[in-house]
């Protein structure tokens, strides 16, 4: 327990503390392993002294400083807590930029008072409120710590008593100080069907930045998370390394400057590019939350922070259930009809999945959804394809026993649709210029209320003419092209706040439909996994990692999302886009997270389906694990030849593990070497038994052996994958 004096209680737990000149004031805040310190220096300025492992006297972080050559002249380079621009010696990045009404473009931010709290959902809150000592502007940084998961949240809020609006260039979450040895940062790149891959950069002197400028979705090009080895590279088990993401669905930048003294200066936060924000006076500015962990026992730890954070804390219904399902996409396409979608009902309970989901072209008459050029924004059922519309696909449905989910895209336009005919005024586009379409669609204004409104009813329509309807899928394709409101310029709102308003209006979305809706499960989609930002999470269960379904570019990409995600949130389908890989290998990848199939599931040979509906019953017995418990990564697809990962309940007594080949060219005919188990209770003796294989295999695991957690940790297990093996699930059980 640590140890706190009743002063220190008195001051920095239970009462705000206040500031006057002559003393300085330190402020930790502290998880269970973490500590980041706060002090003021001989001129009221707030910086991080110290930012690593937590001590168990409280009263010793204000020496911290002290061991760090923070006094001589330049060698701090600027430890801010919140770094400003225009004043002082500041040369590195600023968190803010602001323009004062008077037109000064200074700013000075001077510790004014702090406080910390017990939230409601179990965390510390502390609040430190900075102000300019001649303007009344002030900036208050939150940070909000999760003790028993090691994750922190900065933002802050900015706000002023000026005589007039407030010009905010640059308004970032959080500014972080760190002074390692060596920084090595992972960042993700990509594309379309390329998501999540990864980059590692030696950061040496200078500006490293990460940043999306696509307005709607936050990852396409680059991902909002990041993954920072400090003092050498980390690895999964050993080592310091710091993780998290910005989590905004709009528009970000992580910004990393390495200084001439080796510190390391993160700036992350909303991107300011093109969007300047006027701030009226008496209003404030809420920043999206920087959300992060730092391990000390490497990768897999930081990962462990991360997905306990959001099944616990973040993500909507992360400690609940989820469905398994068939979609019709790949089966159909476009071209399906009523008779055609009853069909599939029937497959879907063949398989034993709980759900069937109708996706895109379901809607839109006058111009209709027949392929994706037309109808986008018309969501009336179509009276050609689906006459008796979608009551009757969802009793249909619920005749077979399984539950009916349906796909919309609501943010968006096609050119050719009714809505655009009507509301011209509700797109964003620049009327100068040609339209520029992503997909064929636009984007719609969610800036404006009316927009908002329209898109709130479509869910809200769906729902009302079908109750029971038991999923959404919620897809967003199309960047912001030529961005221009016609809502912001009616308003007189300047166009720089289209990014920002754009959000926060489909946020207000999201609010509406979880206060009257808070259960259904939806998925986050867009144009594959183009969102999966923390921030959305919140009002989604699951998310589309990519519509590359392929199962070895899979391995890779699923294990790239979960170091930032749980299995319970990520969405795997099997589907045919690889048939050149067994129907084993690609159900055995996809059962890594939340099940779905994207089948012919009619066309399935009667093998095909014995095996298809045992390895259904078996995720079933074995997704209480995946779902909620601790993910261990045991052998790496970019180190091996092999990638291979298990879960483990949290009681330690049952968990799964999963095997795929990822180098058919080079793999001897066995694995030679046994794999190091993780996670286990060394006391505790368990049974390994091969699961997901077809009826008559034979498998060389000794399904009656019986190993002690500790021989299984520490000398490992071989479950003997080879090219004729490819991919091979254990589930593991301790024993009396």
């Amino acid at each position: 327990m640590k140890s706190i004096n009743l002063l220190t209680n008195i001051l920095f737990v239970l009462l705000p503390f206040s500031f006057s000149f002559g003393q300085s004031v330190t402020i930790p805040i502290e998880t269970e392993n973490v500590a980041i310190v706060l002090k003021t220096d001989g001129n009221n300025r707030l910086k991080i002294i110290y930012f690593g492992k937590s001590l168990s006297n409280i009263n010793e972080y204000e020496q911290t400083g002290e061991v760090f050559n923070f006094r001589s002249e330049g060698a701090s380079s600027n430890n801010n807590a919140y770094a400003v621009a225009g004043i002082d010696n500041n040369f590195t990045e600023p968190a803010i930029a602001v323009v004062h009404v008077d037109g000064n473009n200074s700013l000075d931010l001077l510790y004014e008072s702090h406080s910390t709290s017990k939230t409601s959902d179990g965390a510390t809150l502390t609040v430190v409120t900075l102000k300019d000592p001649v303007y009344p502007f002030f900036v208050d940084l939150y940070y909000k710590a999760w003790k028993d998961k090691d994750v922190i949240e900065q933002w802050s809020v900015i706000r002023h008593t000026e005589k007039g609006n407030v010009v905010l260039n640059k308004y970032a979450s959080a500014n972080l100080y760190l002074n390692n040895r060596d920084y090595y940062l992972t960042s993700y790149n990509g594309s379309w069907i390329k998501e999540m891959q990864p980059v590692e950069t030696h950061l040496r002197q200078g500006m490293h930045t990460i940043e999306s400028r696509l307005g709607t979705r936050e990852n396409l090009l680059t991902s909002p998370n990041f993954m920072l080895s400090l003092d050498g590279k980390a690895t999964e088990t050993s080592g310091t390394v710091m993780m998290g993401q910005i989590a905004w669905n709009g528009n970000f930048a992580l910004q990393f400057e390495t200084d001439v003294y080796k510190n390391l200066h993160i700036v992350a936060g909303i991107n300011p590019y093109q969007s300047a924000y006027h701030l009226k006076p008496n209003t404030s500015f809420e920043t999206p939350r920087f959300v992060y962990t730092l391990s000390f026992e490497g990768k897999g730890k930081g990962s462990r922070n991360l997905q306990g954070w959001l099944r616990n804390h973040a993500l909507l219904d992360g400690r609940g259930e989820r469905l398994t399902l068939l979609n019709n996409w790949e089966a159909t396409y476009f071209d399906f009809n009523q008779d055609k979608l009853v069909s599939l009902f029937g497959g879907a309970k063949k398989l034993g999945v709980d759900m069937f989901l109708l996706d895109d072209g379901w809607f839109a008459n006058k111009y209709p959804r027949n392929d994706d050029t037309t109808g986008l924004g018309d969501w009336e059922v179509n009276r050609r394809k689906l006459p008796d519309g979608i009551p009757f696909l969802v009793r249909e449905a619920e005749k077979e026993g399984v539950k009916f989910g349906i796909w919309i895209e609501p943010e968006m336009v096609s050119p050719k649709s009714e809505l655009y005919e009507k509301h011209p005024d509700w797109v964003i586009k620049q009327e100068k210029r040609p339209e520029i379409y992503f997909r064929n669609q636009l984007v719609l204004d969610l800036a404006n209320p009316e927009v908002q409104d329209f898109v709130f009813k479509v869910v809200d329509d769906l729902f009302t003419e079908n109750p029971t309807l038991a999923f959404i899928k919620w897809d967003c394709n199309a960047p912001v092209f030529n961005g221009h409101s016609k809502y912001l310029e009616r308003k007189k709102i300047p166009q720089s706040h289209l990014y920002i308003e754009y959000s926060k209006g489909l946020q207000n979305v999201l609010e509406r439909i979880r206060a009257k809706y808070p259960t259904v499960p939806m998925m986050l989609c867009s144009g594959g996994g183009g969102r999966s930002d923390y921030n959305l999470l919140k009002y989604f269960t699951e998310f589309w990692l990519s519509d590359n379904t392929d199962p070895l570019e899979r391995v890779f990409m699923q294990w790239n999302y979960s170091y930032y995600y749980p299995a319970i949130a990520m969405c795997n389908h099997v589907t045919d886009w690889s048939k050149d890989k067994s129907l084993k290998y690609r159900i055995d990848v996809a059962s890594m997270g939340k099940l779905g199939f994207d089948i012919r599931a009619n066309e399935l040979s009667e093998r095909d389906m014995k095996f298809a509906q045992q390895t259904v019953r078996n995720y079933n017995d074995f997704k209480d694990i995946l779902w909620h418990g601790e993910m261990y990564r045991l052998a790496s697809p970019y180190e091996d030849d092999m990638a291979s990962l298990m879960y483990v309940n949290e009681q330690k007594t049952e968990g799964v593990m999963f095997n795929y080949l990822t180098n058919w060219r080079d793999v001897a005919d066995t694995s030679l070497r046994p794999i190091k188990l993780q996670g286990l209770d060394k006391d505790k003796t368990y049974k390994l038994t091969e699961i997901n294989l077809y009826e008559g295999t034979n498998t060389p695991v000794d399904h009656q052996k019986v190993y002690s957690g500790e021989f299984l940790m520490k000398v490992g297990f071989n479950p003997s994958v080879s090219k004729y093996r490819a991919s091979v699930v254990i589930k593991i059980k301790s024993v009396k």
